[in-house]
């Protein structure tokens, strides 16, 4: 599967590598394009998976606000519902990514 932000491949891994939570597909971080994700100032706390860190997506003059995002310090409860610790998975905002088998 590759996630693609405005024809940029920012992502890409086997279906088997990836996580789906909540409608979203997590793909593990060694997947990611290197250098496509900026931190942004954006915070969120999920009530269950914990504190979130947002991306935006950069790269050959493209720049997506607030496009992918992680959680790299997973409350255990997450790990232990979802069955695998993701710490550092990105998931990448549907409205602005196309996700291609």
């Amino acid at each position: 599967m590759k996630a693609i932000v405005a024809g940029i491949v920012i992502a890409e891994a086997e279906p088997k590598d990836l996580i789906s939570i909540e409608g979203n597909r997590y793909f593990p971080p060694a997947t990611i394009r290197q250098g496509s994700l900026h931190p942004s100032t954006t915070a969120y706390t999920c009530p269950w998976k914990g504190a979130a860190r947002y991306y935006d997506v950069v790269g050959d003059g493209v720049q997506a606000r607030d496009a992918a995002w992680c959680y790299p310090e997973l409350r255990q409860s997450a790990i232990d519902r979802v069955g695998k610790d993701f710490s550092g998975y990105v998931a990448f905002d549907p409205r602005q990514t196309d996700l291609v088998d």
